[in-house]
């Protein structure tokens, strides 16, 4: 078997393990996710450049990574109450509240120049 075959494989199995593991208990977004993941394999089952393949094979990789790491799942436990299922592997950013009452900081030099302006003075 050809290393490029390999490795399309490699990348179609590792899809499946991660919408397994990301969709786990979810039965429509697991059907829903293995069928998408067959079609797009299935449709480009007729390219044979090198480079086309080894482009669409970085792509499933960067796929599964956004899989694995920012989609999570939440289901509603009591009316408006919702628990989310967070992996180890789900990124996780610093959150910072939202808060009405900021002031932007002013430039000591006065206002901003704003893109507007240049089509203004034109």
């Amino acid at each position: 078997m050809s290393n490029l075959r390999r490795m399309v494989l490699h990348s179609f199995k590792k899809l499946h393990r991660t919408r397994q593991t990301v969709f786990e208990g979810d039965m429509r977004a697991l059907a829903a996710a293995r069928l998408k993941i067959n079609e797009e394999f299935k449709k480009n089952k007729h390219v044979t450049d090198t480079e086309s393949i080894k482009a669409m094979i970085k792509f499933g990789e960067d796929v599964e990574t956004e899989l694995r790491t920012q989609v999570i799942q939440a289901r509603e436990v009591k009316p408006g109450v919702f628990e989310a299922r967070i992996t180890k592997e789900t990124l996780k950013l610093d959150n910072i509240p939202y808060n009405d009452n900021a002031i932007p900081e002013m430039d000591s030099g006065g206002s901003k120049p704003c893109c507007q302006d240049k089509l203004i003075s034109k």
